[in-house]
């Protein structure tokens, strides 16, 4: 029984990691290029646009739904090595 507590309480870890690393990306992508640095970053363009302004309005919607996908893969990835899957 412990050693099942202990697999779970590493498996939470993980899965809180994996949290806070996705939210850091978010808030990077989010508050920091779209709104912090949106002034450096309109310097350069992307695809005829000011990259800032594209941060703000395309690419952090983008971004999220990228993140979306990318968590989705870690956490299969995760169950299945904790064998908590529901294949």
């Amino acid at each position: 029984m412990q050693d099942n507590k202990k697999k779970m309480q590493e498996y939470w870890r993980r899965n809180v990691r994996i949290l806070f690393i996705l939210l850091a990306i978010w808030f990077l992508v989010s508050f920091v290029f779209g709104i912090l640095l949106v002034d450096e970053l309109n310097q350069i363009t992307f695809g005829g646009f000011k990259l800032g302004f594209w941060f703000a309005q395309q690419g952090s919607i983008y971004c999220f739904v990228l993140i979306i996908f990318i968590y989705v893969w870690l956490m299969n990835k995760l169950d299945r090595e904790f064998d908590v899957h529901e294949d």
